[in-house]
């Protein structure tokens, strides 16, 4: 976001580590209002004492996104504190290290599609009337590259993956009339906490290659910085050498 964004109140779910902690540190340094949510309680709390020590103040509420009382506590209290959301990022996402197709079990499955699908949705029903309300605003979302380039990340994933951008195509069609943009990113290899999770560890000099979560940070202050005139549905994000 550029300068003229300085004030604009900002939510960012899945804000307690990797790419959703870069780009709420980066919105706070813009001169965002930013509320950090997510389930880890004391990730957010550190996250907020770094922002603090370097003059960029925010707000943390801990929420769980797949539960909709959490979600909508998460959008009260915001409106109430700020009085309206210009910007909602869903940066929530998880795999399994036993993701194969005949490793998933039902309540794996559901699993990952509550945590990477369901909870946007949730945040999405939420958010949608108070933007309405305000005469517009942005939703991104954070998908994968893997939409794309199908790989060996699970078809639990995969899935859930593919559904967010029928979430996210089908919200900015629906509420274009009322000034809601939405956008949604595929990052592809990123060096984070969710790599921890696959079945066998990624070899150092790939990761040494690979996006950094400041990268995707970067990318949602170019789309939030353009005005509501523009919108980017899809952006994608890979490293150059792999």
């Amino acid at each position: 976001m550029n300068s003229s964004d300085t004030g604009k109140i900002a939510v960012v779910v899945g804000a307690s580590s990797g790419m959703g902690r870069a780009i709420a540190a980066a919105l706070a340094a813009t001169g965002a209002h930013v509320v950090a949510a997510a389930r880890r309680e004391t990730a957010l709390r550190e996250l907020q004492q770094e922002a603090e020590s370097n003059g960029h103040p925010l707000e943390i509420i801990p929420v769980d996104t797949t539960v909709q009382g959490d979600v909508e506590r998460l959008i009260e209290e915001t409106v109430a504190k700020f009085g309206r959301i210009d910007l909602l990022v869903y940066a929530t996402g998880t795999n399994i290290p036993d993701r194969s197709l005949d490793a998933l079990s039902p309540d794996t499955w559901e699993m990952m599609l509550s945590t990477n699908l369901t909870g946007a949705f949730l945040c999405t029903r939420a958010v949608v009337p108070v933007m309405r309300e305000g005469g517009g605003g942005l939703i991104v979302y954070l998908s994968t590259g893997a939409v794309q380039m199908p790989d060996v990340s699970g078809v639990a994933y995969q899935a859930s993956k593919h559904g967010l951008t029928g979430l996210a195509h089908g919200t900015r069609v629906e509420e274009k009339a009322n000034g809601i943009r939405t956008t949604i990113i595929f990052p592809g290899l990123c060096d984070t906490e969710i790599l921890d999770k696959r079945p066998t560890p990624t070899p150092r000099d790939i990761l040494d290659q690979a996006l950094q979560p400041q990268d995707i940070a970067d990318a949602v202050l170019f789309v939030a910085g353009l005005p509501a005139r523009a919108v980017v549905p899809e952006l994608q994000l890979f490293p150059s050498r792999l």
